[in-house]
């Protein structure tokens, strides 16, 4: 048994995340972790909201509430929606927790020993008419890379370039709309990264198996220009870790705290720690998946994110963890996905345009999401979402060939020989080499689950299941049935034992359809399959089973349409109307 440690990237706090968020991190993570689970391994899958910073506060402000009521309710929000996508996180955490102040607090003043902290007195942006410096995130202009003129003061959402408040072009208050600023110079702590540039980089060269899109953007760090900069850890926000040196006061440091990108990561050692707390365990409960002196040497960590994650995740976390020089586990693999566009065009909250994870599951199940999302996640590059894809996508595999297999099979059994396995005779050739086909399959899907190649992986799945609705045809049962009742039988006695194999291989997937499929052939606790053909003859004659209802309605053309009018968005709805 291995020991399996997977974190997905955080969501903010600021509001319910579109689909390009769920299918840059949380899905594959959960599709990995329900794997390596059902293979036999000891998982420990890490999730969290990221509860500090700008977005908490200006969202909390939006919304008139107090910042930590917002995020205490925002987080249920976020945990509910999770639990309806079926995310199967072992602890959904906040980053605001006691475990996560204590924490990073500690890394901080260990930084600090290690020579890795410095205090540098730096020009900041400060607001008249809000009355208070403005941290990054607070401050809104253009680009002077791209010309976008929406960028923040730490990055450009468009071209992804990292800027400094005092970069930005007309810049003008994110709370206010104020013009009327000015820089004046006040004092922060940097996390001196670029000393640990050769050792960061030695590292990331030893990571041979990392997708190039997570070395590349690291490398662009690392070497572009003038290469690792030295990173500013506190901001002159009320909300957020205060910043302390350990447990000790850090003088000239009063009324600051951590920027939210140095806690956000640090929490998914302090989630684990919640885990423990919330199930009564000790410290050693936790430490033993994060620290190698406690027994974390034998753990593979694996990470999931977007690729506007991977810089921190690359470099200024790693540098956090090994600057400390205590015996944290460091990410063994890194799987970083580029992004998901709706339509033609990108979602955007403000234009009401892209479906949302609420809206998501209020239209249609959770696994109609999956399927579509996991069999295009954009692993290789970006990828489109459109609602004649999805429809072409749930129609003809979920419903034409999962679904109508099951149909298919389990009605005409039960209208032929009743709601049991029949007995028929022995498996002949047709049964032994659909078996040989799904081994290899088989054998394809899970090396590629091992490599975390999710969309070859749903290739596989689909193929296998595709392979059961191909026998079926050409076995033709009911055919049969008039002239060999017997050969009938072992035809539906193979194809019953098909569905509980496609039941236990689609789980990691589409686990409410895997429940159901598991339900109808009374095949709790079906394991993994070690071996396809003893898998193939788990249920024997006289096992009862049921016929389950449509497991997957089809998405109609006028539905399409109502669905892609709905989600358009402001302008392109009103764009419609006129046509």
């Amino acid at each position: 048994m291995a020991r399996i440690l997977i974190t997905s990237a955080l969501p903010y706090i600021n509001g319910i995340k579109h689909l390009g968020n769920l299918i840059g991190s949380q899905l594959p993570s959960d599709v990995y972790a329900r794997y390596m689970r059902a293979i036999g391994n000891e998982v420990m899958f890490i999730c969290a909201t990221d509860e500090h910073g700008t977005p908490a506060e200006l969202a909390a402000a939006k919304a008139g509430k107090d910042v930590a009521e917002y995020c205490r309710e925002m987080h249920a929000v976020q945990q509910d929606l999770a639990n309806g996508f079926r995310l199967s996180f072992d602890h959904y955490g906040r980053s605001s927790s006691p475990q996560n102040r204590k924490l990073t607090q500690y890394f901080a003043g260990r930084l600090a020993d290690n020579g890795l902290i410095e205090e540098v007195s730096e020009k900041q942006v400060y607001s008249h008419a809000d009355g208070r410096f403005l941290p990054d995130r607070y401050i809104e202009g253009t680009c002077p890379n791209c010309g976008y003129d929406r960028a923040r003061g730490d990055q450009c959402e468009n071209c992804t370039k990292q800027l400094d408040p005092t970069d930005l072009i007309n810049p003008r208050s994110a709370i206010s709309g104020s013009t009327d600023l000015e820089v004046r110079e006040t004092k922060h702590l940097y996390l001196r990264q670029s000393k640990m540039r050769d050792e960061l980089d030695e590292w990331i060269n030893s990571k041979t198996d990392w997708p190039i899109l997570t070395t590349s953007i690291a490398k662009k760090w690392l070497h572009d220009g003038d290469g690792l900069k030295d990173r500013g850890i506190t901001r002159d926000l009320s909300w957020g870790v205060p910043v302390k040196r350990g447990e000790a006061d850090w003088p000239g440091m009063e009324g600051k705290v951590f920027y939210v990108w140095f806690d956000a990561p640090i929490e998914y050692i302090a989630a684990t720690a919640e885990w423990a707390e919330a199930h009564g365990l000790d410290d050693e409960a936790w430490q033993r998946w994060w620290r190698t002196d406690k027994g974390a040497d034998d753990v593979k960590y694996v990470q999931f994110m977007g690729k506007d994650n991977v810089p921190f995740h690359t470099l200024s976390f790693p540098a956090t963890i090994m600057g400390s020089r205590d015996p944290w586990k460091l990410v063994d693999y890194i799987k970083s996905f580029n992004y998901l566009n709706y339509d033609g065009g990108q979602f955007s909250t403000s234009q009401g345009r892209g479906v949302f994870m609420d809206q998501a599951l209020d239209i249609l199940p959770s696994d109609y999401w999956r399927w579509w999302l996991l069999s295009h996640v954009p692993e290789s590059s970006d990828s489109e979402f459109t609602w004649e894809n999805f429809q072409q996508g749930v129609n003809k595999d979920l419903a034409d060939v999962l679904g109508n297999f099951v149909s298919r099979v389990t009605k005409f059994c039960r209208s032929k020989f009743g709601e049991v396995v029949p007995e028929g005779g022995a498996y002949g050739e047709a049964e032994i080499a659909v078996i040989k086909a799904i081994e290899e399959r088989v054998a394809s899907y899970q090396a590629n689950m091992e490599a975390i190649e999710i969309r070859k992986s749903t290739a596989d799945l689909r193929a296998i299941w595709v392979l059961g609705n191909e026998y079926l045809q050409e076995a033709a049962p009911w055919s049969k049935f008039k002239e060999d009742p017997e050969a009938a039988a072992a035809i539906v006695r193979f194809a019953l034992n098909l569905i509980r194999l496609y039941a236990v291989l689609s789980e990691p997937f589409i686990p409410d359809a895997a429940q159901t499929m598991t339900s109808a052939m009374n095949a709790e606790g079906a394991q993994w399959p070690t071996d396809i053909s003893a898998a193939l003859e788990s249920l024997p004659a006289g096992h009862p089973f049921s016929v389950p209802d449509v497991m997957f309605a089809k998405i109609t053309d006028e539905q399409r349409d109502e669905m892609q009018a709905k989600f358009a968005g402001k302008s392109k709805a009103a764009e419609l109307a006129q046509s």
